[in-house]
């Protein structure tokens, strides 16, 4: 259950972000980071994972992979809610749907891992998809794949840092902290001013950033610990799914043939891609 409330939050973000799309992105980021990070100290107190935030600290190689984290999450945050104001949630939900492929692709090339024929299938029928859109969603193309690279990047470098999600984390948005200040310190003195405090709505929605960012991600944290890996493969589906869903029903945004036979081919090659996952699991000795 935890793991499904986890990607269930992730999937409504797109209604949380929008209900703030007159906030400036970059002023939206910057309070998310501020936010995040008392919330992230609060938990790694709570969890006893202090010792585990300094060891990584004390750690030259992880730090600096951390450091490229951080770059890539602030990055993948700054696209999600660029995507989501501009009235691309459809985009950003293929953006999510694709993640997971390209997360294997990099392993394949990166880290030396083997596909399967089948599981190559199922990536060739993915690039068929997203090749579609050339014919004519360029933008829906370049918002996906931004995101999709963005998060799959970043996935690939915590994979190769040994810290847990929540001191990760912690991490990231600490040296995202500075960058953080000057965005929002630079919204402050431009004609405009800054969001926070321009209405109890806005201000609320700021403050509850950080709480929509490092709730999920807790529950994930626990999830992660309590399920196996195919089980969580499916699950995160969830996500992107709910965001299709928002896009099309409550968001209305237009769904031609395309964009349509895109996202059928990407999900067929998802449901080839994870059925060979299940069944050679289901085949391996006990």
């Amino acid at each position: 259950m935890t793991a499904v409330a986890a990607y269930v939050l992730w999937g409504f973000l797109p209604l949380f972000f929008h209900a703030l799309r007159h906030v400036p992105a970059m002023e939206l980021v910057g309070w998310r980071v501020l936010f995040t990070l008392p919330l992230c100290l609060a938990i790694v107190a709570a969890r006893g994972q202090a010792a585990d935030v300094r060891a990584a600290l004390a750690d030259r190689t992880v730090l600096l992979r951390l450091c490229a984290s951080a770059l890539l999450i602030g990055a993948n945050w700054l696209l999600y809610v660029i995507a989501i104001n501009s009235g691309h949630v459809l985009a950003a939900s293929l953006g999510y749907y694709i993640n997971p492929l390209l997360s294997v692709l990099l392993g394949t090339i990166l880290l030396g891992e083997r596909l399967t024929r089948t599981q190559w299938t199922a990536v060739a029928i993915a690039g068929l998809g997203i090749a579609l859109l050339l014919a004519g969603a360029i933008e829906m193309l370049g918002i996906a794949l931004a995101l999709a690279v963005s998060f799959g990047l970043y996935g690939f470098v915590r994979k190769l840092t040994p810290v847990g999600s929540v001191p990760g984390l912690t991490i990231e948005t600490s040296l995202l902290y500075l960058p953080a200040i000057v965005l929002v310190a630079w919204q402050a003195r431009s004609p405009a001013g800054s969001s926070l405090g321009l209405d109890a709505g806005t201000t609320i929605g700021l403050f509850a950033s950080g709480l929509v960012t490092a709730a999920p991600l807790l529950l994930f944290a626990v999830a992660a610990r309590q399920l196996d890996l195919s089980t969580l493969g499916f699950v995160q589906f969830i996500s992107p799914t709910l965001a299709f869903l928002l896009g099309i029903f409550v968001f209305g945004e237009p769904l031609d043939p395309v964009r349509l036979a895109c996202f059928v081919l990407i999900w067929t090659a998802i449901a080839l891609f994870s059925w060979d996952m299940l069944r050679r699991r289901q085949r391996a000795p006990a």
